[in-house]
Formats: structure tokens, C-alpha cells, sequence
């Protein structure tokens, strides 16, 4: 059975009670002490680190971070551990006794068995109260014999006030001696990341260092590295250092700034700045300078060109625009660009030289070439005074820019282009852009494939290519003709005009092949001139010509006598290549009469016959050319019909002749001569090369003496018939001077005036118009007489020459009548001072059929000879009826080109007529 137990706690000794509590007190003062000046001296020691050791380089945030954390460590973790060890830790009388224990093992043990007792709870069976009140009070009076503070762990308060004292004492220290110092590394202190500046004494002004800065790859650059206002030292010289390179140091310039200059770099790295305490680092960037990659304009061309705007491509630095053009540049660069400036700077410009002078008129009625508004030739053109140079506004987009438009004037211009790019670099040179101002040429028309002096028989076409080049665009090319009357011309002189080739604004360049009959233009025998001309787009400039084409259209009469002309020319060519064939003959026998066979074989002999052999093949070439022209002449004649069929025939046989001559005769020469010269041949064999060489050029010289004897026979016969018709052409134009006096009659004559009667009061009441006609008559009448007198010396020369008695006949009538001088009564009468219509009308009637009874009388004269002439044997009937045969097919042939050629003519003229029709349409809506 269990018996009855009670709780009973027994409390120590009151006296034990005070000792444990005062022992508790101090423990608690010093510990708490303790705490604070180790948290005191933590955060003060880590603010002196760091002011220390920015007075010697500037710290990253990072350790600044670190230094501040290590530093109130101790005040915000220490502290608080410190605290709760020993004064949370040592609360209970029983935790004292313990920590008394270490220092008094014995009276330590016998307290901590004290305090275990007063809280223990025994049944009264087992312990005693007064046993446990009396072991305490044993206890308490030990413990009332020793210092409780002994027992007390050691204090480090004093070492930890020194320190404390010797830390402030630095950082007064350092406030007094540096207070902006120390106001920077508390700021940096207590906010490591903070914005503010690491303090130097020396101080950069870093915001007028670029960083990084761009520099010109593989160039020198400087460096100039300013004190800033606020900088408390100014260091007499600085140091910069590029990446690992030697240092370079600069002298304080103006007690402002160090400039360094450095060598060409193609690294990038960065630039280390040393100014006392201070140090700045710059990153360098070696860049190429900014360069262009592509410059274009965009030229938009005066409106009256009609022609869209052209992208051309101006990285040569030149540019040609028409005056008046709009202009837009843009320049496109390798990077971006910050700014860009060009000055558009006027420049004088240089007179061009017109390629298409205007030509000297050549007809009495002529049109001008000239423009409105340009200077006449021989004048200076005035020069606009140059305007000032004024900027061009470029708007810049990334790596492009753009100029406003701007219009290209009379004068050229040059614009300097300068740019910087987004780094602040600048071009390396300056892109200057020659600028020309154009003017707008005329066009320049011209004409291929024909004479620019020709002479054709009337009715037959020619054919020729009119082209014409522009700068720019063409509107039109055509023909244009003013003509002239000679002695054998009819009606009035010809004009006229008409467009065969229309253009457009894009067409530079317009050809036509023309077949140009004049009877489908209604142009009677005269002298035309004949121009082609090109229009353009330029208002009111007009048409421009070419340079004329003379064309003498000529009667059968005239084209006679041409024929007969140059006939002998041809003769007298071939007399000439007869005498070279002569001389180089009497050379030839001379070798053979003074040369033995050896000796032809010697060195000089053989040159000889080298040059003799040379005088041969040119002798050779020029009867080809003879014989060529000579087909030429024949082809011309037998066009006309009024040339005699024995006149063809003999000229038919002198170019048969001549084609003998000149494709065997003359090479067989040529051939021997060569063989004798030989080094293969023997001296015999050279000698008889030689001796067949001389009897073949013997045999040459007859041919060519008997053809110049029937060639003679045909001019002489050329000659008559050349005299029938002018006398008929000279009856022809009497009679045209009456035909013209009777229509004048018939007009509207003043009624005051005795026309008819011829009185010579009458001739001041004349009209103005038939003033002009007989005057234009007179004229005519001029060179008739002039004419006639020609034909009658001349008849005088070839009767004295041939002793035919028809023409004797006809010159022993003309001086006997005295025709020349009645002719010249006539041209009197004509003025129109005497104006004596009516006798003028009479004594031109009586002349032109005195000189047509003159022309019948030759004209007979030749049908008997050419009736004799053909009335040989049976060979020579056959042959000239074989080559009748054949000069009727000729004719027949010519006759078929004349016609076609006439044909496509007047297709040419009816499209021609279809786009002037079209033209003068056009410009009406």
C-alpha cells in the first residue's frame, strides 16, 4: 500500500540568492557590452576599409558589397548571438552555477546540486526538510567566503573600446584631412551600387572623353583628356597606356587638359588614363573611314522632251544634264551617317562647238537655220553673270541621303560633299561632283550614198539614204529642194518640201532610204539643191538642214554634151596611158638592144626589169579604171535616145578595146617581163622573155593608137550631133521667150501703157510684175546669145578640123546673118527700160527658126554619114544589127529600173504626203 507523499521545494538561502543575481547583472553588462562595441567596431573597420583603399584605386561594387557585409555581420548576426549565449543562455540559477563551476569546480558543483535541490519533489518517506534546508544553508555560506566575479568569463571590452577608439580615431583623421573623401567613400559605403563617383583628388571631366570612341583604322589620334572644374589637384603631367603598349605621357596643357597622341591602330582595346590618383580607362574602336558605295541622280528632263526621268549612275564624280533639268542626288554609304553638307557652286561654262554650224544659203529663195533667240554666227552669245554658291539641303535616312531637287541652269555647276557617320568619324576625302549643263544641239542631219555633185538626164531617179542624229529626241527627217534655172530649163524653179520619217521623244537616230524621181515631184531640167532636214523637240527652233546635194537635171541635149565631155576626158586618159606605155617600151629595147643574155641575168638588169615589170602593172591598173569608167559613160549614154546608134557603137568598141587592153594584152606584158627576171630561167630564155614581151607591147600600142583613132571618130561624131541640139535647144528657148511675151500681153497689163506699140514712154507705166518678167527675160535672152555664139566658134573649130561641108555651110550662114549680134538687139529690146514687146515676140520667132533650119541641116547631114556608116558587108550589117539588139535590151533594162525606181519614189511621196496631211492635222487639234 502506498502511502501519502506531498510536493515540498525548499528554497536557497536568500543571501545565495543576491550573490547568483549580482553574478548574473555583470555577466549580462559585459556581454552585452561586448556585443555592441564588436558591432560598433565591425561596421566602423569595414567603412575604413573602404575609404583606405579608395584613396588607392577605385573598388568594384562587389567588394564594396562584401566589405559592408562583413561589417555589420557583426552587428546584426553577432550581436544577437552574443546576446541569446549569454544572457538568454544564463537566465536560471542553475546555467550561473555551472558557468561558476568552470571557474570553482567544487563550490560550482555543490551549487548546481543547491538549485537542483530547492526544485526537486519528494515523498516525506524519503527526504527530509531539514536535511536539504540545512545542506543549502551549508552550501550558501561557502559561497558567501568567495567573489562571485572571478568567476566571470574574460571581457574584451577594453580591447574592443581601444580598437574602436583607434578606428575612429583614423576615420576623424581622414574626415579632417580629406572630408569630400570621406563624404564619397561613405556614400560608396553604405550603397555599394550606388551612382556616385568614385573621389580622386585629381579629377577628369570623363563626359568630354568620348567612350568608347571611334578612331580611323591604322590612322593617329589624339586624345584629349580635360580636368574637370572640381578636380582639387592638377598633376603636372599624365600617363595613357593602349592595351599592353608603352606608356605615353602629356604635359598639363593650360592648366586644363592632357592631350596624347597616339600611333595608327587596327586592334581594339582599351586606353588607360593615369592623372594622379585618378585613372580613366577608353575603349578604342579602329574603324575605316565612312565611304561610299553607290551615288546616283535622278534627272528629270525639260518638259518639252517629253522623256521620262533617268537614274544615272555618278560615282565617277560626273554628271551631264540638259539645261533646264531637275536634279536629285542620292548618295548611299557604308554606314550610317550623323550629318552630311554639299555647296552647289556655279561655274563658268565653256562655249561647245556647234557640230551643225548653220550652212551658207545656196539659193536666192532660202530658209533660215537659224533659232529664234541664239546668237547670230560671228556674235559672242551673252554670258548670264554666275550666281552665288548656296547650300544643298540633304535629308538623311540610316545610311542614305538625299538632296532636295534642284534645277540645272545655263552654267555648270560643281558640288563638294562632305559626311560623318554615326561614330563621328569623317570621309576621307571630299566627293566632288562635276555637274554639266548641256545645251540642246539641233540635230544633225546629213545624206549617204549619193555625189554632192551630180548631173543626171532628166527622168531618172537617184537613190540615197537621208538619216539624222539628236541628243535626245526627233520629231521628223525629210527633203527640202530650191532650184535654179540654166539655159535649157522650163516653167519656174522648183520648192518644195516633205517629211518621210516621223520620230517620238526616245528616238536619237532616224534613217530613210529615199528613190527620189524629180518628174513625181513635178521638177522640170534645172539645177535643184537639195537637203535633207531633221526637226527635234526644242520649241520654236525649226528645221535643220544638211548640206546640199547639187543636182543639175539636164535636157537630152545637155546630157549629150556631157556625154561627148567626158568622153574625152576619158580619151585624153587613155592617150596618157599610151605614152607611159611608150616610154616604158623604149626602155625595154633598150635592154635588149645594149643587154646579152648573161648580162640580163646580172643584179642591175634584173632591177630594171623589176621596175619595168612595176611601170607595166601600173600601166595595167589604170586601164582597168579606164575601162570601168568607160562602162560607166556607155550605161549613162544609153539612157539618152538622142545619141547617135553609130556614136554608141563606136563607143562600144573603144570599151571593148579597152577591156582587151586591160585584162589581156597589158598582163601578158606584165607576165614576160616577170619570167625574164627570173633566177630559174637561162640568159636565152631571159632574152627571149624579154624580146616577147617587147613584140606584145608593140602589138598593145597599136590597139591603143587605133582606139584612140575610132575613139576620135565617135567625139568628132559625139561633136556633130552635139551642135543639133543646141541649136535646138537655143530655137527652144526663143521660142519660149515669145510663148512668155504673149502670156504677158494677155495679163493684166497698165492701161496707160503702149505695150503693144512699144513705145518707150509706156515702159515707166509698167506693173511691177512684168517688169520682173521681162527683166527675167532679158536674162534668158543673155545667155542664149551667149550660147549661140559658143556654137558658132566652135562649128568654126570642127569644120576646120573635119572639112564636112554641111557644117561649113551652117558657120558660113551664121556670119553671114550675123545671128550673135541680132541676138543681142533682141536682149536690148527685152529690157524692160525699152520694153518693145511686140518687135521682141517678132525677131524671136525669126531666130528660133532660123537656128532650127540650122539644126535640120547638120541633123541631115548625120542621118547620110550614119546610113553610109552601116551599109558595109554582110559581117559588119549583122554585127551592127546585133549590137542594135543588144543597146535595145539595155534601154529595155534601164528603162525597168527607171520604172521601178520611179515607182517606189512615188509611193515614198504619197506616204510622205499622208504624214504631212497628218502633221498639219495634229497641230490644228
Amino acid at each position: 500500500m502506498n502511502r501519502n507523499s506531498k510536493d515540498n521545494t525548499t528554497p536557497i538561502p536568500e543571501e545565495l540568492q543576491k550573490q547568483l543575481a549580482g553574478f548574473q547583472k555583470s555577466l549580462w553588462r559585459i556581454k552585452i557590452t561586448e556585443a555592441i562595441l564588436a558591432g560598433l567596431f565591425g561596421l566602423i573597420t569595414s567603412f575604413l576599409i573602404v575609404f583606405a583603399i579608395e584613396r588607392i584605386d577605385e573598388m568594384p561594387p562587389t567588394v564594396r558589397l562584401v566589405i559592408l557585409l562583413a561589417g555589420t555581420s557583426l552587428a546584426v548576426l553577432f550581436a544577437p548571438y552574443w546576446v541569446r549565449r549569454w544572457v538568454y543562455g544564463h537566465k536560471r540559477e542553475v546555467q550561473l552555477a555551472r558557468l561558476i563551476a568552470k571557474k570553482f569546480p567544487k563550490l560550482g558543483d555543490r551549487l548546481v546540486g543547491v538549485v537542483e535541490l530547492q526544485d526537486q519533489k519528494q515523498s516525506e518517506e524519503v527526504f527530509s526538510d531539514e536535511l536539504r534546508q540545512a545542506a543549502m544553508v551549508h552550501v550558501a555560506n561557502q559561497a558567501a567566503k568567495r567573489d562571485m566575479t572571478e568567476a566571470l568569463p574574460g571581457s574584451r571590452n577594453r580591447k574592443l573600446a581601444l580598437g574602436l577608439g583607434v578606428v575612429g580615431a583614423a576615420i576623424t583623421a581622414g574626415f579632417a584631412l580629406a572630408p569630400k573623401a570621406g563624404s564619397n567613400a561613405f556614400q560608396r559605403w553604405i550603397n555599394p551600387f550606388s551612382n556616385v563617383n568614385h573621389y580622386t583628388f585629381t579629377q577628369l571631366d570623363t563626359e568630354k572623353i568620348p567612350n568608347p570612341m571611334v578612331v580611323p583604322l591604322g590612322e593617329p589620334f589624339s586624345i584629349t583628356a580635360p580636368l574637370s572644374e572640381q578636380t582639387d589637384r592638377r598633376p603636372e603631367t599624365a600617363s595613357a597606356q593602349y592595351g599592353d603598349q608603352t606608356p605615353i605621357t602629356s604635359g598639363l596643357a593650360e592648366n586644363t587638359s592632357y592631350t596624347f597622341d597616339f600611333k595608327g591602330q587596327e586592334v581594339q582595346s582599351d586606353v588607360t588614363i593615369k592623372a594622379g590618383d585618378t585613372k580613366h580607362r577608353v575603349t578604342i574602336k579602329p574603324l575605316t573611314r565612312p565611304e561610299v558605295t553607290g551615288f546616283d541622280a535622278v534627272v528629270t528632263l525639260p518638259d518639252y522632251l517629253q522623256l521620262p526621268p533617268r537614274n544615272i549612275d555618278i560615282r565617277t564624280g560626273a554628271l551631264s544634264a540638259v539645261e533646264g533639268s531637275k536634279i536629285e542626288l542620292t548618295g548611299t554609304f557604308d554606314r550610317d551617317l550623323s550629318k552630311i553638307s554639299s555647296t552647289l557652286i556655279p561655274v563658268e561654262k565653256e562655249t561647245p562647238l556647234d557640230p551643225n554650224p548653220p550652212l551658207a544659203e545656196t539659193t536666192g529663195e532660202s530658209t533660215s537655220d537659224k533659232t529664234d533667240g541664239e546668237p547670230k554666227e560671228g556674235e559672242e552669245p551673252e554670258k548670264e553673270p554666275l550666281p552665288q554658291p548656296s547650300p544643298l539641303r540633304m535629308a538623311i535616312n540610316g545610311n542614305q541621303a538625299t538632296s532636295s531637287p534642284f534645277t540645272l541652269a545655263s552654267h555648270n555647276a560643281k558640288i563638294p560633299f562632305d559626311w560623318t557617320d554615326v561614330n563621328g568619324l569623317d570621309s576621307e576625302a571630299t566627293f566632288n561632283l562635276s555637274v554639266t549643263s548641256l545645251t540642246d544641239l539641233k540635230p544633225n542631219p546629213y545624206t549617204r550614198g549619193v555625189d554632192r555633185n551630180l548631173m543626171i538626164l532628166d527622168g531618172k531617179a537617184i537613190e540615197f539614204e537621208i538619216s539624222a542624229e539628236d541628243d535626245f529626241g526627233l520629231q521628223e527627217i525629210g527633203l527640202e529642194w530650191r532650184g535654179e534655172l540654166h539655159s535649157g530649163s522650163t516653167g519656174k524653179p522648183a520648192a518644195g518640201s516633205v517629211p518621210f520619217e516621223l520620230g517620238s521623244p526616245s528616238s536619237s537616230r532616224l534613217t530613210k532610204e529615199i528613190s527620189f524621181s524629180h518628174k513625181e515631184y513635178g521638177i522640170s531640167p534645172q539645177t535643184i539643191y537639195l537637203r535633207s532636214y531633221a526637226i527635234d523637240y526644242k520649241p520654236e527652233r525649226g528645221p535643220v538642214y544638211s548640206e546640199p546635194i547639187i543636182l543639175t537635171i539636164l535636157t537630152k541635149e545637155q546630157h549629150s554634151e556631157m556625154i561627148k565631155n567626158d568622153f574625152d576626158r576619158l580619151i585624153s586618159k587613155l592617150e596618157d596611158i599610151t605614152r607611159r606605155e611608150l616610154e616604158n617600151l623604149d626602155a625595154n629595147e633598150r635592154l635588149d638592144q645594149f643587154k646579152t643574155p648573161e648580162a640580163l641575168q646580172t643584179p642591175e638588169s634584173r632591177k630594171e626589169l623589176a621596175e619595168s615589170e612595176a611601170r607595166e602593172a601600173e600601166n595595167k591598173e589604170r586601164a582597168k579604171d579606164l575601162k570601168e569608167k568607160m562602162e560607166e559613160l556607155f550605161q549613162e549614154a544609153a539612157r539618152n535616145e538622142d545619141i547617135p546608134k553609130e556614136s554608141m557603137k563606136k563607143m562600144a568598141d573603144t570599151m571593148k578595146n579597152l577591156q582587151e587592153l586591160a585584162e589581156q594584152d597589158l598582163p601578158e606584158v606584165e607576165q614576160k617581163l616577170s619570167d625574164a627576171q627570173s633566177s630559174k630561167s637561162t640568159p636565152e630564155k631571159s632574152k627571149k622573155d624579154l624580146k616577147e614581151a617587147i613584140e606584145k607591147q608593140k602589138d598593145a600600142i597599136e590597139k591603143m593608137r587605133e582606139t584612140i583613132e575610132k575613139a576620135n571618130k565617135a567625139s568628132e561624131d559625139f561633136e556633130a550631133a552635139t551642135f543639133v541640139n543646141r541649136l535646138k535647144e537655143a530655137a527652144r528657148g526663143e521660142d519660149r521667150i515669145v510663148s512668155t511675151l504673149r502670156e504677158a500681153m494677155l495679163g493684166s497689163l497698165s492701161p496707160k501703157a503702149d505695150y503693144i506699140t512699144g513705145a518707150k514712154e509706156a515702159a515707166g507705166n509698167l506693173d511691177p510684175t512684168h517688169k520682173r518678167t521681162l527683166s527675167d527675160l532679158e536674162n534668158q535672152q543673155k545667155e542664149i546669145t551667149t550660147e549661140v555664139r559658143w556654137i558658132k566658134e566652135e562649128l568654126g573649130s570642127f569644120f576646120s578640123r573635119t572639112q564636112k561641108e554641111e557644117h561649113g555651110k551652117v558657120f558660113e550662114h551664121m556670119n553671114e546673118t550675123r545671128i550673135d549680134e541680132k541676138l543681142e538687139e533682141l536682149r536690148q529690146i527685152l529690157s524692160p527700160d525699152v520694153a518693145k514687146s511686140f518687135q521682141s515676140q517678132k525677131f524671136a520667132s525669126e531666130h528660133a527658126e532660123t537656128l532650127n533650119e540650122w539644126a535640120k541641116l547638120l541633123e541631115g547631114s548625120q542621118d547620110e554619114d550614119g546610113g553610109g556608116g552601116g551599109g558595109g558587108g554582110g559581117g559588119g550589117s549583122q554585127e551592127d544589127e546585133d549590137f542594135e539588139f543588144m543597146l535595145k535590151v539595155m534601154k529595155m533594162v534601164r528603162a525597168e529600173q527607171d520604172i521601178r525606181s520611179r515607182t517606189r519614189s512615188l509611193e515614198q511621196l504619197r506616204r510622205a504626203l499622208e504624214l504631212k496631211k497628218g502633221k498639219a492635222e495634229n497641230k490644228n487639234n
